[in-house]
């Protein structure tokens, strides 16, 4: 690895706000000189990241923290800050019952392998935590919480009317799945995850589309690796379209690079002036690129400070709506992203009122857990749940004027709904249910 190279010297690249794709040989141990400011902690060694889903506890942190190191990346970033106030909250009384036992925030934290947290109430801050040596510099990579930022920017491409309608086809913006299985699949879809097409999103199995993604990363040709696995003329339906609901990261992807091919520029590039700058958010970010200038995942591959996790929170929150009072949002599309869909496997006995809406997720207690409280608290029709594997979330919950955002590094990436996400509904509750009364 090269020589450390303090930010100072490339002052020109950092105060530069135009839209800039580094390529891998700049990377250093100052990490993407192109960002204004330089994220700690700064770790020395790296894990591999082919082997990121078994990952030991200590190189999840370390993982977490320096994927825009690892991968090569494109920067988004910020213009002129807009201040996130502070307002301290008593949250001791917040605790909650899991099978027989209380537990408090403290615990909580401990239990679920926290390395961040915030709540925003009413647009400030209310609590705030960093652990395992993260701080408000730090960029904490989002996993599939990245899914729910690009269902946001396909709301403003329809507002703009880059996509006509979500009820078009994808071949309309993305010619390069004519003639294979996606062909008919509309952007609604691909949205909701019910293009009906077949993905193993197995997080267990080395030999699953989702670890062949993983290992497509780790490689060179990314772009050809992943479009090639992913856009393959002998995938096959199993379902027509819109009839059964099934997590796919496949499907996210190609939603993503829909996207892009509708709006003419990568992700990174369409957030940072759609949003990062708009908004004001208050630090630059990375997102993961296949081909860098051209192309950013649209699975996950989004990189953020916790402040700007929650800031984005607070953008969905107020409907895409801007300081000046400019919605960037189409009227109603935050109500519609958490319409939770109807499709076979949506619908289930632990949600019977659907568990997805346009890639954010329905994680409210489930109606069938026993020996659990709070129960109520965020109702599963006023919140929405951005989930990444291991623990990330961003939580919206409009009614409550409410933003949680979660850095985890979980021991399981994707546990049963009756470990860590059901703690995680449940100390929600507990949270929103203090803060109305106290």
């Amino acid at each position: 690895m090269k020589n450390l190279k303090p930010c100072a010297c490339l002052l020109a690249a950092c105060l530069s706000i135009t839209f800039q794709a580094q390529s891998a040989e700049s990377y250093n141990d100052c990490s993407v000189p192109a960002l204004s400011t330089c994220p700690q902690p700064l770790d020395k060694t790296l894990p591999d990241v082919k082997d990121m889903l078994t990952w030991n506890q200590q190189d999840r942190v370390v993982g977490f923290r320096n994927d825009f190191r690892s991968y090569p990346g494109d920067v988004f970033r910020h213009g002129k800050s807009a201040p996130l106030p502070y307002a301290s909250r008593n949250l001791s009384a917040a605790d909650y019952r899991l099978y027989g036992q209380q537990y408090h925030l403290q615990d909580y934290v401990k239990r679920n392998n926290v390395t961040g947290m915030m709540v925003i109430k009413d647009g400030r801050v209310a609590w705030e935590y960093f652990g395992e040596g993260n701080n408000k510099s730090t960029l904490w990579t989002s996993r599939s919480v990245g899914k729910s930022v690009v269902s946001t920017l396909v709301g403003i491409a329809l507002k703009e009317g880059r996509i006509a309608s979500a009820d078009d086809p994808v071949v309309k913006y993305n010619p390069e799945v004519r003639g294979t299985a996606w062909q008919n699949v509309t952007v609604r879809q691909l949205l909701q995850h019910t293009s009906g097409i077949s993905w193993d999103e197995n997080y267990q199995n080395p030999k699953s589309d989702f670890a062949r993604l993983t290992r497509c990363e780790a490689g060179k040709q990314t772009y050809d690796c992943v479009s090639k696995l992913i856009i393959n003329p002998q995938r096959k339906a199993y379902a027509a379209p819109g009839e059964v609901w099934s997590y796919s990261s496949g499907g996210a992807w190609l939603l993503g690079d829909t996207l892009e091919k509708a709006v003419g520029m990568p992700l990174a590039q369409y957030l940072q002036e759609k949003i990062w700058q708009p908004y004001g958010m208050a630090h630059d970010g990375v997102w993961h690129s296949y081909q860098q200038g051209h192309h950013d995942v649209g699975a996950h591959g989004f990189n953020a400070t916790l402040e700007d996790w929650g800031r984005f929170g607070l953008f969905v929150l107020n409907n895409g709506q801007l300081q000046d009072g400019k919605k960037l949002l189409p009227d109603n599309w935050v109500k519609e992203a958490r319409s939770w869909n109807q499709a076979k496997n949506s619908v289930s006995a632990a949600h019977p009122e659907g568990s997805y809406g346009f890639e954010w997720w329905n994680n409210s207690v489930p109606a069938n857990a026993g020996d659990v409280a709070p129960k109520e608290g965020l109702s599963h029709q006023d919140t929405l749940w951005a989930l990444g594997i291991f623990g990330q979330m961003i939580v919206v919950n409009q009614k409550e004027n409410l933003v949680i955002v979660q850095w985890s590094t979980w021991p399981e990436a994707e546990p049963s709904f009756s470990a860590q996400p059901l703690e995680g509904s449940l100390m929600f509750n507990a949270i929103a249910n203090t803060l109305r009364t106290h």
